[in-house]
């Protein structure tokens, strides 16, 4: 860090004029501290992960707040240490975190059944119903397939809700006594109207004619980026040791879709991203609705409410993520004394991709550790195929691997081609693109569309909840502050376009893929997963 760095990293603590930025991931809560430029002065981040309790996966909400803590700890002893100041006061913060889900709490705040994350599938025939019922497709992770599905089932819980919320809608509930949402976030609990950002009256007088439930008493109420949405009255449960103040402002908390288009700069028409983690989403803001609803697409919007198509695949790159784990436990057996950096464990075996043949040498994998409703699947396994004459290499499988990855996604953007929608470059980021030149290439030949990957892409959601707890109050578009404040400069944008050989590839591997999930609807039958207790 420079001297001049150094200096307005200083004043920005001094001052109070930081913004913060905290998300929770499926398998990371990172939180992350920027000045009013949107440079990152500190992040923090922790680990953690779901189970799978009673058929369901699930978070307790006693790891949401000891990992929040944890994450905000980094990040506190990061200023310090290269301030010499105490984090005591912010300018604004937001909230960000995974979408969709039931989180349904009685009229006391008590939480009346475990979270239900984005992952369950078990609400299929709820979620039908509403999709005829409202004529848009309401997939199996919203919250009110959820809702719906518990009112089918008669489960009895369900006539002590008072408030139903979203992961981040709970977070910023807790920390500002608020029940708001930002619209992004809210897009994916119940439909939107995107004319008056508010959820869609002839949907909601339709589910309450169907079941008796005046279910919009029960929602968060939606807000706009660049609302204020409380206060924080409670920074104990950010920071125990009580140095940080309460009165900051926060923005409306926001799901990992709206966090990621903002930190990509894509939220304007005609422009698109892609998010790659646990799971992988791409979403692309267009102007004309679509034809017809398709079950492979779901409408929801920016965070201003601007319409947005999103195709979400349950299943992104944890595959990977445990293929390289392995790897890096062989590197040991062979004598390697220690893994320094996992990042340099990702790069050299993410590499080897690079050499595999285009197709991936007759090589198959399947990523699916929860259900994929794209691919017509609810529930998954884990699994490496292959042909007695594929040719097994290291660089086969990570390709295979990688495409593995973007096979989902690549089924249902296929819907979108057919509707006439498209960009003209893909924005992408996630933790997978930080190997330079890998991910992004086999991307960019999945979606036959340039790809482009900013040195911003490894910070995510939670940056953008930053820059939207910083653009809180600016009489700017979201979009024009964006473009103007906080991408105006030369970020070292990498675009990367598709090459033929590699599109061809890729479709050679996807027609195997779909050939062969026939075998996944097998593996789930002889590989139940058992419940995960604490």
């Amino acid at each position: 860090m420079s001297k001049d760095t150094e200096s307005e990293f200083a004043e920005a603590i001094r001052s109070g004029s930081a913004s913060l930025g905290v998300e929770l991931g499926s398998t990371r809560i990172k939180a992350c501290l920027i000045n009013q430029s949107g440079t990152v002065l500190a992040t923090g981040s922790h680990t953690w992960d779901n189970d799978y309790i009673e058929g369901h996966w699930t978070y307790s909400l006693e790891d949401v707040w000891s990992g929040l803590r944890a994450a905000y700890s980094e990040v506190k002893a990061t200023v310090e240490q290269q301030t010499g100041h105490n984090l005591s006061r912010l300018r604004s913060m937001g909230v960000s975190a995974m979408m969709h889900g039931y989180l349904p709490f009685d009229v006391d705040g008590k939480q009346l059944v475990p979270f239900r994350t984005w992952r369950d599938t078990y609400t299929g025939e709820a979620a039908e119903e509403l999709s005829d019922l409202f004529g848009v497709n309401i997939p199996m992770r919203w919250s009110v397939a959820h809702f719906y599905q518990a009112l089918r089932a008669e489960e009895p819980h369900v006539g002590d809700i008072k408030f139903l919320t979203t992961l981040a809608g709970y977070v910023h509930w807790q920390l500002t006594d608020k029940k708001v949402l930002g619209v992004g976030d809210a897009s994916g609990m119940f439909p939107i109207d995107p004319h008056t950002g508010e959820y869609d009256s002839t949907a909601l007088e339709k589910f309450r004619e169907t079941t008796g439930y005046d279910i919009a008493a029960l929602l968060p109420t939606p807000l706009s980026a660049g609302a204020e949405a409380g206060v924080l009255e409670h920074p104990e449960l950010l920071d125990p040791s009580g140095d940080l103040q309460s009165g900051v402002a926060l923005c409306p908390p926001e799901g990992d879709a709206g966090t990621g288009m903002v930190a990509t700069n894509a939220v304007s028409v005609n422009t698109g991203n892609v998010s790659v983690g646990t799971s992988i989403f791409a979403m692309l803001v267009h102007e004309n609705p679509l034809s017809q609803a398709y079950p492979e697409i779901d409408p929801v919007t920016t965070p201003t409410g601007i319409p947005v198509s999103m195709v979400h695949c349950n299943n992104g790159a944890q595959e990977i993520s445990d293929w390289t784990s392995l790897f890096s436990d062989v590197a040991v057996a062979f004598g390697a004394k220690g893994i320094d950096s996992m990042d340099d464990v990702y790069t050299a075996i993410l590499t080897e991709a690079l050499r595999g043949e285009p197709d991936g040498g007759g090589v198959v994998v399947y990523p699916f550790r929860a259900g994929e409703p794209v691919a017509g699947l609810l529930e998954g396994r884990p699994m490496v195929a292959r042909t007695p004459n594929a040719n097994f290499t290291l660089a086969n499988l990570m390709r295979a691997n990688l495409y593995s990855v973007f096979a989902s996604l690549a089924l249902g953007m296929r819907l979108l081609e057919k509707e006439g929608i498209s960009v003209e470059v893909i924005q992408a980021h996630g933790g997978i693109f930080r190997t330079v030149g890998v991910a992004q290439r086999f991307l960019a030949a999945a979606l036959k569309t340039p790809v482009a990957v900013a040195e911003s892409a490894g910070e995510g959601g939670a940056w953008g909840i930053a820059l939207l707890a910083s653009y809180m109050g600016s009489e700017k578009d979201l979009s024009d502050y964006l473009n103007e404040e906080i991408f105006s400069g030369d970020d070292a944008t990498r675009v990367r376009q598709p090459d033929r050989r590699e599109i061809d590839g890729f479709a050679t591997y996807l027609d195997r893929f779909v050939a062969g999930l026939e075998m996944q609807e097998a593996a789930t039958r002889v590989l139940p997963i058992d419940s995960q207790e604490d």
